[in-house]
């Protein structure tokens, strides 16, 4: 059950991917971006990593989603929206898709023993969760090793809301 599942995951979150890249609408490109964002939250789900398919999907499909939501709205780059509301036979099967991912990455945060992970490197999770605690062990490496990285995303979001904000009074 665990290997159809991450399959599952990972076929949604490369056609979610393509949609992104291949869709004509903005808003229908966000849409599958959430979906992508999803199908990630479960496979750290799947990696019994419960925390971090939270933030996933709390930080990412929620909060900067809104955000790209409201820069396209801003932007309003001359779009009938109208088009965007149509129910075809392909928004339902994603919404299907959708449904059933959530579905599932609920039933695997409840707990259920047919989600667990490899053993391997277990023993120095265990260690760093008994150190840190489950936001610690996270926390430690990022803001140690991977502090470089991490302001460097934070800078290129900044980055990309100014030149929103700049394109916007541009065209107004």
């Amino acid at each position: 059950m665990e290997a159809f599942l991450f399959y599952f995951f990972f076929a949604l979150a490369v056609g979610g991917a393509i949609g992104v890249v291949v869709s004509k609408s903005p808003v229908g490109s966000l849409l599958f971006m959430v979906t992508t964002l999803f199908a990630i939250s479960g496979e750290f789900v799947l990696l019994e990593a419960h925390f971090l398919a939270a933030v996933q999907v709390i930080v990412y499909a929620g909060a900067i989603m809104v955000l790209f939501l409201f820069v396209i709205m801003l932007l309003n780059l001359g779009h009938e929206y109208q088009q965007d509301l149509k129910i075809g036979v392909f928004s339902v099967a994603w919404m299907a898709a959708v449904s059933v991912m959530a579905g599932l990455v609920g039933w695997g945060l409840r707990g259920d023993p047919g989600f667990a992970a490899s053993p391997a490197g277990a023993q120095e999770i265990e260690a760093a969760l008994a150190q840190y605690g489950a936001v610690g062990a996270i926390a430690q490496p990022l803001y140690t090793t991977y502090v470089v990285p991490f302001e460097i995303t934070g800078i290129l979001l900044l980055v990309a809301i100014v030149g929103a904000l700049v394109l916007a009074k541009r065209n107004a």
